[in-house]
């Protein structure tokens, strides 16, 4: 037995250059890879060659002299090869110069899940185009539809997801391997062409081959061999202040996916059916496809243990007729990035028929295996089109254990393992060299990890579990599994179950004892592990608290699709979020995107923002709505929110921090914009501009932090149908009161009628309204359609303000604004000086009420050739309606019955940010400006 502490080897893909004896990290986790000598088969021209030794410094990888015959480039400098000459890595496609080799520190992609320091699951989205983009695997370029993590830079074929490895971002606490210390979590390539390394101030990305490094919490750049200089603590770079730390948030996994864990919807898996080798029947670049072999080769297809079998995904080997069954092999483990052992391995003979695939799943096959002295591919007899690798036995095997609290010295350490040997007899011989043999063995188990790309399992092993049955029975599913599988020593902590369960879209204005009684009749909930723990009552939600994981999943798939009294309910998972933890200087920003809004750039933004954020912190508003993101922020002392969307949503926000405010351990939140409406008069008003048009997420989050604090005022609306309906219009239908939020303007007539004109074209053709140029010309083709239509409103209402009487001029549309923009950034009120009135501003507790004769007249106001009519300026307005009228608030129309409007000012005025003056910057400044801090060189453009 020994303790593996290999200080030359870096965690690439986990985390930082860890430092002995560090709280949060360990010494390496082993290069754990060897470099295959021996020839091998040339997959294509340009490979032709003689292997060559791979370098100690180069882990894991299968490198060989190949013959060039494209401009190529080299993967760790990303300068161009000169000459004929490079060198190849067989399994993931690495490609050197010669005198870059000895520098060569990105692990192979066989190794790499041994050089994961924390292994987290990605969470993959719909499949799309990515422009430009590599693989992390394969390292060519996407030219089909590929898949992405939505919470890391990660890319891949769809094929190549099976040797992907778990090396996400760590961004909560889950109860395993919990550590406040953050480290640089690095991902290789697919950086900006013209990025900066952090270290040597050199070009370090490129658009031609996988190269340079990112940390994907901070944004700073370097070169692969330069990172290791940095420092490995990583302080999340400019946007330090904003970035909710994963040390602040715990959410226990109990059987929650990670995409369930973070609201995502997971686009579906590969791998289910087909004969490709991802097991889809669809065939597109970067799989392998069965083509005919030249003269004086074939192609065998080549599986992976009884799961691969069972699921018919294999890989194409190409190989001599006449190579040898070493050679064979060799080919067979570089297709499957398989980084174990030729003498421990062999190619077993698949029988071609499905009953007999069966009986090999089972384990009751043939044993046609390749060898020397048996037959084999190239001995020029008819050769079986399928083999599958398979582990001989083995009588004894060196095992790592790994420490469960990542505190020692050391990444684990090697013991040998016997069919005796089990479980509890493991962990007695792994404490003393753990430096834990004072306490007692009783309180420490042995813990089964699968490190699978899209799901990391976790199995406690029973005390007389036999270790070596248990190697091979993961070997007779999959021989690469092994290598993907971790053992840990791990402490017996009783955690207490725990999930909070948030419950929207039920009856509004119920009692406690009501939605609990409620929730029983839908789910069946057990009252002795299920409790109420909030209560929104007038937004129709509950948050539930889960003390079992099994009964928070069943209700959590029972409820998210139920509709009750006809409304059909959302159901989240929220975590714990530690405020106690967090930083002094912290004030993290609550992020609400509409994926409705701005054609796909809603849902373009919500990736962003989760990858250059903290997931937990990224809410999309079509799934519950606001009050999630505000309840599991209720406790923060303070945070900023940032708002993107058209104006309504951006009053559907502020009316839910109006609603939840006296919970809120931060009451009056400032709220930020991104504009993805048509209108966007507010965000015109607070300077984030017109509408997004694709400027950079990064440098949205950076205008946000450094944007000003605004007042503005904010307006209650009471609509109230009954006296006018009855007394005036016993035909109409009254309407029970209600109560609506107002931030921009109220208008009453034309104004509204065209909007409410729009809204219903939208409702009726969704699909057609994704561009703000459209959505402008419907605007003006229902205006031309109402060019000579006459209401005579002045005739149809009545308006008192302050409480005083006032005569309304011949008019078509009566609107009060409180924001000096409308339409689209016209200036109704108009800039003339007038005695009569205050010089209009958004906090000053009053709006102004102006006037319009008609389309003709809002045509002439939004070209800037005419104001509207000034009518009166107050706090308190009574409209009295005579008929039914159309009427908008903030964009969102409807029919109001006759009846009474009353508009006054709706308590505490709300924090707005304005986004500050632009600073002219160098030209040069890119998202390396992420970087994290320490001063710079003159020549820095940050």
């Amino acid at each position: 037995m020994a303790a593996a502490a290999e200080p030359g080897a870096r965690a690439w893909l986990g985390g930082g250059s860890p430092r002995p004896g560090s709280p949060a990290c360990s010494l390496v986790l082993g290069s754990g890879g060897r470099a295959r000598p021996g020839p091998g088969p040339g997959p294509g021209p340009e490979r032709a060659g003689v292997r060559a030794p791979g370098p100690a410094a180069a882990p894991g990888h299968s490198f060989r002299k190949v013959t060039l015959t494209k401009p190529t480039f080299c993967h760790l400098c990303s300068d161009f090869i000169w000459g004929l000459a490079g060198f190849l890595c067989d399994v993931c496609n690495f490609m050197s110069h010669e005198k870059c080799l000895k520098h060569v520190r990105i692990p192979c992609t066989s190794v790499a899940p041994s050089l994961v320091r924390v292994p987290v699951a990605h969470c993959f989205g719909p499949r799309g185009l990515h422009k430009r983009k590599f693989c992390a695997v394969c390292r060519k370029v996407l030219e089909a539809p590929a898949l992405h993590c939505e919470v890391c830079e990660l890319h891949l074929h769809p094929d190549c997801v099976p040797f992907a490895c778990s090396d996400c971002r760590q961004c909560h606490q889950d109860g395993h391997q919990d550590h406040d210390t953050h480290h640089h979590h690095w991902r290789e390539g697919n950086l900006p062409s013209g990025a900066r390394c952090e270290v040597c101030r050199k070009t370090c990305g490129s658009s031609d081959v996988l190269a340079g490094v990112r940390c994907e919490w901070c944004g700073v750049q370097a070169h692969s061999l330069c990172s290791a200089a940095l420092a490995p603590e990583c302080g999340f770079g400019r946007l330090r202040s904003l970035v909710l730390p994963p040390a602040c948030v715990r959410l226990l996994p109990g059987g929650f996916s990670k995409t369930q864990s973070f609201r995502i919807v997971e686009a579906a898996e590969p791998g289910e059916g087909g004969d490709g080798a991802d097991g889809s029947a669809a065939v597109g670049p970067g799989r392998e496809t069965q083509a005919t072999p030249e003269s004086g080769k074939q192609t065998l297809k080549i599986f992976d243990g009884d799961d691969a079998v069972r699921r018919s995904q294999f890989r194409l080997v190409t190989v001599s007729r006449l190579a040898g069954a070493e050679e064979v092999l060799e080919a067979a483990l570089r297709a499957h990035h398989i980084p174990e052992d030729p003498g421990h391995l062999e190619l077993c003979r698949l029988p071609p028929s499905s009953q007999a695939c069966d009986a090999w799943a089972g384990g009751k096959a043939g044993s046609a295996v390749i060898s020397e002295e048996g037959r084999s591919p190239g001995s020029g007899e008819a050769t079986p089109e399928a083999w599958v690798i398979r582990a001989l036995p083995r009588a004894q095997e060196v095992l790592k254990i790994y420490p469960g609290w990542l505190k020692v010295g050391v990444a684990y350490v090697s013991v040998r393992v016997t069919p005796k040997s089990t479980a509890r007899s493991v962990v007695l011989e792994v404490l003393p060299l753990l430096g834990r043999q004072a306490e007692s063995p009783e309180s420490f188990q042995l813990v089964e990890v699968a490190m699978g790309c899209r799901h990391v399992q976790r199995t406690m092993l029973m005390d007389e579990q036999p270790l070596l049955d248990r190697l091979q029975d993961i070997r007779q599913m999959s021989v690469r599994q092994v290598s993907q599988t971790r053992f840990y020593v791990a402490e017996s902590r009783d955690v207490a179950p725990h999930v909070s369960l948030f419950v929207g879209g039920l009856p509004p204005g119920l009692s406690p004892e009501e939605y609990s009684s409620l929730l029983h009749e839908a789910g069946a909930t057990k009252a002795t592990v299920v409790s109420v723990s909030h209560i929104y009552s007038s937004q129709g939600a509950v948050v539930l608290d889960v003390a079992c994981f099994a009964e928070a999943e069943r209700l959590y798939m029972l409820l998210k699709d139920m509709a009750v009294r006809g409304r059909l309910l959302t159901a989240l998972v929220l975590p714990d979020l530690l405020h106690a933890k967090l930083p002094p200087d912290s004030c993290p920003l609550l992020v609400f995107v509409n994926p409705k809004s701005g054609g796909l750039k809603g849902r373009d933004l919500l990736c962003s923002f989760r990858k250059l954020l903290n997931p937990h912190q990224v809410f999309d508003l079509t799934n519950g709505g606001p009050l999630p993101g505000l309840h599991l922020f209720s406790q923060v002392p303070c945070f900023r929110v940032l708002v993107c969307g058209g104006d309504g949503t951006v009053g559907w926000v502020l009316g839910a921090l109006e609603e939840t405010r006296y919970r809120l351990a931060c009451p009056e939140p400032s709220v930020a914009i991104l504009p993805l409406g048509t209108g966007n008069d507010l965000g015109r008003v607070l300077r984030w501009g017109a509408g997004y048009s694709g400027e950079d997420p990064f440098s949205v989050l950076l205008s946000v932090d450094e944007a000003d604090a605004v007042l503005m005022d904010r307006w209650t609306i009471l609509l109230d149908a009954h006296e006018a309906g009855s007394a005036e219009n016993d035909t109409a239908d009254a309407e029970p009161p209600k109560i609506v939020q107002m931030s921009n303007y109220c208008g009453i007539g034309i104004d509204a009628e065209l909007s409410l004109d729009f809204h219903q074209a939208r409702e009726e053709e969704p699909g057609k309204f994704t561009s703000r140029l459209h959505n402008k010309g419907v605007y003006v083709r229902v205006g031309l359609q109402k060019i000579s239509h006459s209401r005579s409103l002045h005739k149809q209402i009545r308006l008192q303000v302050e409480r005083q009487e006032v005569e309304l001029p011949s008019i078509e549309g009566l609107i009060f604004i409180n924001i000096p923009s409308w339409g689209s950034g016209a200036d109704l009120w108009g800039s003339d000086s007038d005695t009569r009135f205050e010089k209009p501003r958004m906090d000053d507790g009053l709006l102004e009420v102006v006037g319009v004769t008609g389309v003709v007249h809002m045509g002439q106001v939004q070209g800037g050739l005419r104001s509207g009519i000034r009518i009166a300026q107050g706090s308190y307005f009574r409209v009295t309606l005579l008929k039914a009228t159309p009427v908008q608030v903030d964009g969102e129309p409807w029919v109001q019955a006759p009846g009474h409007m009353i508009i006054s000012a709706a308590g505490p005025k709300v924090h707005m940010l304005r986004k500050a003056k632009q600073k002219p910057r160098r030209a040069g400044t890119t998202r390396d400006a992420r970087a994290d801090a320490a001063p710079a060189p003159e020549s820095d453009p940050r």
